[in-house]
């Protein structure tokens, strides 16, 4: 069986996904961003290349991409692409064989882009999954080679469900992959739009785009529900900031108190103490915070907060 792959990537979840599929699969060269000449960190793909040593190509644009791929004689039928930051274009697609498989973390046509793991959060979906779609020159719109279904997803940060799909991917294309290499399934097997296929599941297609550190600022004039599904999902980034008891922090984690007798505290963003607990109105139901890391200090739970700045908030 030629097992042989070429891969494309440059992020996190390309590394990681890059270190998993090197069990499987022969990766006959890397195609990623260089690091840039005055980065201080690592740059994790160039660091797992270099592990399972595998030869590294260089890239920086879409026409850097083209130049450098076609005619490169690879003997890889097939690509695949995870989080490449690079738009590609059909000429380079087209020097594959078989193509380039991108593995896109979302049930597609939902949250097609940029960042799809962070907006099933937001959203408040209870189920993403993994789309194994062949590369086409239209964002995420290509035929489907297969998918797999997370549950669950609703009590999850971002970096939790990130490794759930990390995981999810590998199995789909060590599964699926070897066969399409052989001819015996074709991307145009699966129907492109996956809710025709699960009960229910949305049917038009939906996007996720780039955040920004505005993102981060909690809005206490949205629901408690929806900062929860914020704090968890820019756990790392932007990170969810705002002001309580005149400091400034970054509120890690967060649950909603369902209780009717604590929705009249003030306007949304009062804080206030309750049973050594620090909570805030919002528009629609009370944030609990149960963990929180004030600027230039450790992160604590809100007790711990409530003791050292807690003096100037009511009590209820």
């Amino acid at each position: 069986m030629n097992n042989k792959i070429v891969f494309f990537g440059t992020g996190d979840v390309a590394a990681e996904s890059l270190e998993l599929l090197a069990q499987s699969f022969e990766i006959e060269v890397v195609i990623t961003k260089p690091k840039p000449e005055h980065y201080k960190g690592n740059f994790p793909v160039i660091d797992v290349a270099n592990a399972i040593k595998s030869p590294l190509l260089y890239v920086t644009n879409t026409a850097d991409v083209s130049q450098k791929i076609i005619g490169g004689g690879f003997e890889s039928r097939v690509a695949v692409l995870i989080d490449f930051g690079i738009i590609v274009s059909r000429d380079v697609i087209d020097a594959f064989r078989l193509g380039i498989i991108n593995s896109h973390f979302s049930l597609l046509p939902e949250l097609r882009g940029a960042d799809p793991i962070t907006f099933a959060l937001l959203s408040g979906q209870k189920q993403t999954g993994v789309s194994l779609m062949k590369l086409v020159e239209k964002m995420d719109e290509g035929p489907l080679l297969g998918f797999g279904i997370q549950e669950e997803i609703d009590t999850l940060t971002t970096p939790g469900l990130t490794d759930k799909l990390i995981q999810l991917s590998y199995t789909l294309l060590s599964d699926l992959l070897p066969e399409y290499i052989e001819g015996k399934t074709h991307a145009d097997m699966v129907q492109t739009d996956i809710h025709t296929q699960i009960s229910g599941y949305p049917s038009e297609p939906s996007y996720s785009r780039k955040l920004t550190k505005v993102d981060g600022i909690l809005d206490f004039t949205k629901s408690a529900e929806q900062l929860e599904r914020e704090i968890r999902a820019f756990i790392e980034w932007p990170k969810s900031r705002t002001i309580i008891a005149g400091k400034d922090v970054v509120v890690t984690k967060a649950h909603v108190e369902t209780s009717d007798g604590y929705n009249n505290a003030g306007d949304p963003g009062t804080a206030f103490q309750h049973m050594k607990q620090l909570y805030v109105q919002t528009s629609q139901g009370v944030l609990v915070i149960d963990k929180l890391k004030p600027a230039g200090k450790s992160e604590m739970d809100g007790h711990a907060f409530l003791s050292g700045y807690g003096k100037t908030l009511a009590k209820d």
